[in-house]
């Protein structure tokens, strides 16, 4: 049986971009490399219109044991990931010809596909405006590429194989991985939602989301824990929450018939999230 492997386009650009001292690949005690094996059905495309850094992200990620592509622009990266339908895509935000945004807009448009961003930016506007567009996650700059190759690792875990395949909808009874939330079905075998039969473009990141919030129905999860199960980071500083927030805001959007006025997915301030209205919290605490 051939298994079908990743493919992950990282797209990065210059600015700030800071390499670690080195290039050796972590290994385990007996010397032998502990990801390359599991990496080698992996294409990853590298898009930089600069040749230093470009040089740098091929070499870390080839030791790490992935195939790589690259190519220097945003029009390139969409030509590129329509020829080769890749898995993951980490996207820079500044980009010739075409910026990350956009981009990721076009991706978007059309695949689930899951997305990082790096991002040199300050502003935390311009954060969420790329995770508004459908980002996975962020990765602000300078960074480390052993933190990069963490956030792939941790992304392609969650999402399992075959992500970027289209699925045709079918009925599967309840009891059998499925779950009813009102007039929503929930196929967890699929990680599809519809309602009256139809389909609910969530994201991976998104179903994860809500699977995990109604995994035990009215608790409290608090934003940091959320965080750490789904993204695989701690947060080390207050704005790194705001990725909980607008995934939450955006799965709002998608599932409930009024956003502003939630009743599936609860804010308790201060804490994080519950799903539906249980009547165990204060009603100073949940909105």
């Amino acid at each position: 049986m051939v298994r079908r492997g990743w493919k992950v386009i990282v797209i990065v650009e210059h600015e700030m971009l800071v390499p670690e001292s080195g290039l050796s690949l972590p290994k385990h005690g007996d010397g032998s490399m502990n990801q390359a094996s599991l990496n080698h059905m992996t294409s990853i495309l590298v898009v930089d219109d600069e040749p230093a850094v470009l040089k740098v992200l091929v070499t870390r990620l080839k030791l790490a044991g992935y195939q790589l592509l690259s190519a220097k622009d945003g029009e390139e990266a969409l030509e590129i990931f329509h020829k080769e339908s890749p898995d993951l895509v980490v996207l820079d935000v500044m980009l010739p010809k075409i910026d990350g945004f956009a981009v990721c807009r076009r991706i978007r448009a059309e695949s689930c596909v899951p997305i990082i961003f790096l991002t040199a930016l300050e502003a935390i506007s311009e954060r969420v405006a790329g995770l508004d567009l459908g980002a996975d996650d962020y990765l602000s700059k300078p960074f480390s590429p052993k933190e990069l190759e963490a956030r792939i690792a941790t992304i392609l875990r969650r999402v399992g194989p075959a992500a970027n395949v289209p699925e045709t909808i079918r009925e599967v009874p309840a009891g059998h991985g499925v779950m009813k939330l009102g007039d929503l079905v929930v196929d967890t075998n699929r990680r599809q939602v519809s309602r009256g039969g139809q389909r609910i473009g969530l994201t991976y990141t998104e179903f994860s989301l809500l699977e995990l919030l109604f995994r035990d129905p009215g608790k409290v999860v608090p934003r940091a824990e959320i965080l750490e199960q789904l993204w695989g980071y701690p947060p080390r500083r207050a704005a790194d929450l705001r990725v909980v927030d607008v995934y939450v805001a955006r799965l709002r959007g998608k599932l409930e018939p009024d956003p502003r006025n939630p009743e599936l997915i609860l804010t308790v301030r201060g804490i994080g999230y519950a799903s539906q209205r249980t009547g165990e919290f204060p009603p100073a605490l949940v909105g």
